[in-house]
């Protein structure tokens, strides 16, 4: 084949983007604050070490230190996890295609054929395939109803279907 899957989850790496970048924000926010907090604590330790503002001040910091310690950590485990995801998505992506592949050839489908089959599972309407091919549309038609045939389905939603079913596993639960 051809053709390539291209991804189809930029909202999911975007809004990952987004969170990281969040959160390293309202980290460094806080950081700033603790280094204030730091220095007048510091300040107000010299002056008098017992006094209720000088308690309040200290525990405010050490509750604002340990704070950036959570927002370090939590940082750390989305990055990671945003990894994992885009690791794990990249392998699914690739084990489909696989199994696509696999499929295509065990119905016996031609090297052109394969190509218009990819095409139309990645939603492109016959005009589109025929364009990209630059092939008649009569031609893609003809191709697409060998393809059916040697697939043993009645159109484009059962073609489809072959392959999202497995993806679904047992399906919903009537």
């Amino acid at each position: 084949m051809t053709a390539t899957i291209e991804p189809r989850a930029p909202d999911i790496r975007s809004a990952g983007r987004r969170q990281t970048a969040a959160l390293s924000a309202f980290l460094l926010v806080q950081t700033l604050g603790t280094v204030f907090f730091v220095g007048d604590v510091i300040g107000d330790l010299r002056k008098d070490p017992t006094s209720v503002h000088f308690l309040f001040e200290a525990f405010v910091t050490s509750a604002l230190v340990l704070g950036i310690l959570f927002g370090a950590f939590a940082l750390r485990r989305t990055v990671e996890l945003l990894r994992a995801q885009e690791q794990a998505l990249d392998v699914a992506r690739g084990a489909l295609s696989e199994v696509i592949d696999r499929q295509f050839r065990s119905w016996g489908l031609t090297p052109a054929e394969r190509d218009v089959a990819f095409l139309a599972l990645k939603g492109l309407d016959v005009a589109e395939i025929a364009e990209l091919r630059g092939a008649a549309q009569g031609t893609v038609r003809a191709q697409l109803t060998r393809i059916y045939a040697k697939a043993g389905v009645s159109g484009r939603a059962q073609f489809a279907a072959y392959f999202v079913e497995d993806l679904l596993g047992q399906g919903v639960a009537a």
